[in-house]
């Protein structure tokens, strides 16, 4: 395995890999790898020739400098990870590598941005767009990998895409849970032992919501599983949205024929925590 710091070491590998018409598997992370990044590197070995890795903790995706400073970061670890499950190539480039000056483009996402995470986290998905388009303009994958835990974002970033008219698969990957039925995240590692206790409640209450759906309408159940979140103390539901799962446009309607995803955020001992559900 290969660790890479800059781009110019990086494409020169890349060409060689072109030029013997291999194709190249791309799993952008930043960092902090669990089960469920493994789970998108295993994909991309089975698909492809060759896998690249990238780790980067992306500065124009936070619009809190504290929550840039607190996420975590494991890098000694997420090598040893990497190299035992066969990786090819990693890319750790530093701040100044990605962003030698500022990044001032701002992307038309078509409203996409502007919903559910969008509406508390402004700049959010812009700063996402900026640091995915380098990595698909440097690498130029034909597939890459991304979690659907992360639902809009790989909404977005397939919107991206076709913006840039670049052919390059993204391939969605299932949720990850751990046992209890929490969705794994790097950001799990920040709740304290009380918190996580009460973390697979947001999973637990997700799939209560999905055997409700055939006796309440979508606004009954958005409205059901509020009153659920009221009881918990440790919670704060941030929204809960069941959303068209290409437009991100509320379901008024379960009668709507369009594939429909319950979206949900819930800050957790001041952790945010992102889950959703298919609701069929």
């Amino acid at each position: 395995m290969i660790v890479y710091r800059t781009k110019e070491e990086l494409i020169r590998h890349l060409d060689d890999l072109r030029q013997k018409q291999k194709s190249i598997g791309l799993v952008p992370t930043m960092g902090a790898l669990h089960d469920g990044h493994i789970s998108l590197v295993s994909r991309s070995i089975e698909d492809n020739d060759s896998t690249l890795v990238s780790i980067f903790v992306n500065p124009t995706q936070f619009n809190d400098p504290s929550d840039l400073e607190k996420y975590p970061r494991t890098p000694e670890e997420d090598l040893i990870l990497l190299r035992e499950k066969g990786v090819d190539m990693v890319f750790m480039p530093p701040v100044n590598e990605m962003y030698p000056e500022t990044d001032g483009r701002q992307f038309n996402l078509e409203g996409l941005d502007q919903v559910m995470e969008g509406a508390s986290r402004e700049g959010h998905f812009n700063g996402v767009a900026q640091i995915v388009s380098k990595l698909f303009q440097l690498v130029n994958p034909h597939r890459a990998y991304f979690g659907q835990k992360d639902f809009q974002q790989m909404v977005i970033i397939r919107h991206l895409v076709d913006q840039m008219a670049m052919k390059i698969d993204i391939v969605a990957c299932p949720i990850i849970r751990e046992k209890d039925g929490l969705a794994m995240s790097s950001r799990n590692i920040r709740l304290g032992r009380k918190e996580r206790k009460t973390a697979p409640f947001i999973y637990q209450t997700l799939v209560e919501a999905a055997k409700k759906q055939a006796e309440l309408s979508p606004s009954e159940l958005k409205s059901w599983l509020s009153k659920r979140f009221e009881q918990q103390n440790l919670m704060e539901l941030v929204y809960f949205e069941i959303v068209d799962d290409k437009t991100l446009k509320p379901i008024e309607s379960w009668e709507r024929d369009v594939n429909k995803v319950g979206c949900i955020a819930v800050i957790l001992g001041g952790v945010r925590l992102l889950d959703n559900m298919i609701f069929n």
